[in-house]
């Protein structure tokens, strides 16, 4: 009880300027045909190529990323380096269902846009390439 009525004046501000809001700006996912919600899960894959002199701060962007995805629904993520190709890197993060994926899509806010613009930004084409592979049926 002391500790509250001492500490009472300083109150967390922890994410007090951040911009929660939906941003929407990520597309619709092109489908070759129609994909039942239930399956799952689903691999999304994100390809940077970067310019090597820029890894370590692209890395560190991209970091601080991997909160986000796990916010908003992703079980797993990671990034890969392709061992032949300097400057290919791989995000890869997966989600349970592509109903979940979808609602993937509505949960990015404007916080999450912003420093997603940062890391196309370090990608030399600006846009990095996303696929979605689903678990297929065995």
């Amino acid at each position: 009880m002391a500790a509250t009525a001492l500490t009472w004046r300083w109150k967390l501000q922890t994410g007090a300027s951040v911009d929660l809001s939906p941003s929407m700006h990520w597309p619709a996912p092109l489908t070759a045909q129609p994909i039942e919600h239930d399956r799952g899960p689903v691999l999304v894959t994100v390809e940077y190529r970067i310019d090597p002199a820029d890894r370590e701060p692209f890395l560190e962007a991209l970091a601080r990323l991997e909160h986000e995805r796990r916010r908003d629904g992703a079980y797993a993520w990671g990034v890969f380096e392709d061992a032949a190709q300097e400057g290919r890197i791989l995000e890869t993060f997966l989600i349970e269902s592509w109903m979940e994926h979808l609602r993937q899509h509505e949960r990015v806010t404007e916080a999450d846009r912003l420093l997603q613009e940062e890391l196309r930004r370090f990608d030399r084409s600006g846009n990095p390439k996303v696929t979605h592979f689903i678990a297929a049926d065995t």
